[in-house]
């Protein structure tokens, strides 16, 4: 049960991505994750997303102890939207393309653009851009109209994002709560909004379910894991920690940074964590095998990124 794995501080979350639609991408990491000990996974809120996780921990051939999260969030939630660059201004660089943990930008007759199935939202791209030609364009998601649908598919978790006082919070937190009586999270991102007021949004949010339903996964510095350090994973703790002193009735999991040193991190710092979110660095430690097209059938290179994976896993469960 996803309950016990929490109440033993052993839960390990891989972040697929709340905006990655890559099917095959997708499949991929959950065969693998899955095979190396992952017991939970946080994907993009579509069906045929669910469906490739499925299908990966059916390839992987788990059958328990293995559950879905699917990510949904208020509308200006940057995990819910894409880059799009402006070729007009666009001076050919290629920074962008160079930078993208996601390989979501592609060159066509000298023109670059986004590959929306792929993007993630993480917005290297807009910090590297000398000329200013990338955004996020948001996307608007009706709760009531696609919920149903995926609920019906069997899910164990959904978790809510939330990165500032948005004016949407509270209406679409009710309406998940309404339509779902499985474990919810909330990814909280403190870096737009005060620990006073997170607190009292918080609270607010969990005052409404019964005690130990719901993950706040503290989320220090989001789509910051790209390193494997104490000060890149620094945020995380710190933000975990806070939560935790409050002794709120909800478990509290580390993302935002987070690496193979989180863990470590927190025991240093007495800071005492229910389980561990990690995205981008799990991604990236075996993004060489994922990415190629033998992945599967090639037992070697599938082997080599599953002990990659299990050391990872290893260290929190």
């Amino acid at each position: 049960m996803l309950n016990d794995i929490l109440k033993n501080k052993k839960c390990f979350k891989l972040i697929c991505g709340a905006g990655n639609e890559d099917i095959i991408e997708v499949e991929k990491l959950v065969t693998l994750y899955s095979l190396a000990g992952c017991q939970l996974f946080d994907i993009c809120a579509k069906e045929n997303i669910i469906d490739a996780a499925k299908k990966g921990i059916e390839r992987a051939g788990i059958k328990d102890d293995r559950y879905i999260c699917i990510s949904v969030g208020s509308e200006s939630d940057q995990h819910f939207c894409k880059a799009k660059i402006n070729n007009s201004n666009c001076t050919l660089c290629g920074n962008c393309k160079n930078i993208c943990p996601q390989n979501a930008i592609d060159n066509f007759n000298n023109n670059f653009s986004v590959n929306s199935i792929k993007c993630i939202g993480c917005k290297k791209c807009i910090d590297i851009c000398p000329k200013n030609c990338i955004n996020l364009i948001q996307s608007k998601t009706d709760l009531k109209e696609i919920l149903p649908k995926l609920i019906n598919k069997g899910l164990d978790c959904i978790e809510f994002h939330v990165e500032g006082n948005e004016n949407d919070i509270e209406e679409r937190w009710k309406i998940i709560n309404n339509m779902f009586d499985g474990f919810l999270s909330i990814s909280i991102n403190r870096s737009k909004i005060g620990d006073n007021d997170i607190f009292e949004l918080i609270k607010k949010m969990i005052d409404i379910r019964k005690p130990y339903t719901t993950i706040i996964q503290a989320d220090g510095i989001p789509m910051s894991g790209g390193k494997d350090d104490f000060n890149s994973t620094l945020q995380a703790i710190s933000t975990a920690d806070l939560f935790l002193s409050k002794n709120l009735k909800a478990y509290v999991i580390s993302s935002g940074g987070t690496n193979s040193k989180t863990l470590e991190l927190a025991k240093l710092c007495n800071v005492d964590i229910d389980g561990v979110a990690i995205g981008s660095f799990a991604r990236k430690i075996v993004k060489d095998y994922t990415s190629r097209d033998d992945f599967f059938e090639n037992k070697e290179i599938f082997e080599k990124a599953l002990n990659i994976a299990k050391k990872l896993v290893e260290i929190y469960i």
